[in-house]
């Protein structure tokens, strides 16, 4: 079993990938839904941060810091920097925002450590469905003036339509600059449900909703 399919067979079972109907953030209602709020042990989310620094190394990707756009991201960047630190011996910085800027204490809307001018930052993200959550995170770090984004890592690409289209990443970064990757994407669950027909039903499912809302359609 290779890393991406772990990486679901640990999705299913942790109940973070499920079946049903979901109405999604951009309105589109899918067949299939990615709660990364069910990692809720500490092994869950060890583990989770261990796939996510792997695809980082794979991918060759340096960063001084790694963003996690509240609220989902938090524990992401920072069990993502965890792991970094503990497998490859990579110590980076960790950051989050808040929803609602502080106006007292050390104030302003990031926790941690604020990149600055000159450092590189990445994203880190659960899903990609039509790129809204990037733009948020990048109306935010555009803030920080000397400060790039060298790429986002997101668990799942759902290969869905952006605002046009395009693949919702490919816009993201055509629009932004800079790479985006995922540990896994659609096409990989769907390879992995398609090795048990008992999935048959999830899978047509799952191949009707890209007909109507991926990129070729």
């Amino acid at each position: 079993m290779n890393y991406k399919e772990s990486f679901i067979k640990f999705m299913v079972e942790s109940g973070v990938l499920t079946f049903g109907e979901f109405t999604l953030k951009s309105g589109r209602k899918a067949p299939y839904f990615v709660n990364t709020g069910n990692y809720n042990t500490g092994s869950q989310l060890a583990r989770l941060g261990e796939y996510y620094a792997q695809c980082i190394k794979e991918n060759n990707v340096q960063a001084d810091t790694l963003f996690g756009p509240a609220y989902k991201g938090i524990p992401l960047a920072a069990a993502c920097s965890i792991a970094l630190s503990n497998k490859y011996g990579i110590d980076v910085h960790y950051a989050f925002d808040r929803k609602e800027a502080k106006d007292h204490g050390e104030g302003g809307v990031f926790v941690g450590y604020v990149p600055k001018a000159g450092e590189d930052v990445v994203i880190v993200e659960d899903v990609i469905t039509a790129g809204t959550a990037i733009r948020e995170s990048m109306a935010i770090l555009s803030r920080l003036e000397g400060v790039k984004v060298a790429a986002t890592f997101i668990m799942v690409d759902r290969k869905e339509r952006g605002k046009g289209e395009k693949l919702a990443m490919e816009e993201v970064e055509e629009e932004f600059g800079f790479p985006v990757y995922s540990v896994v994407d659609m096409y990989d669950i769907i390879a992995y449900l398609e090795e048990n027909p008992a999935n048959a039903e999830n899978v047509a499912r799952i191949r009707n909703y890209l007909a109507v809302n991926g990129a070729n359609a």
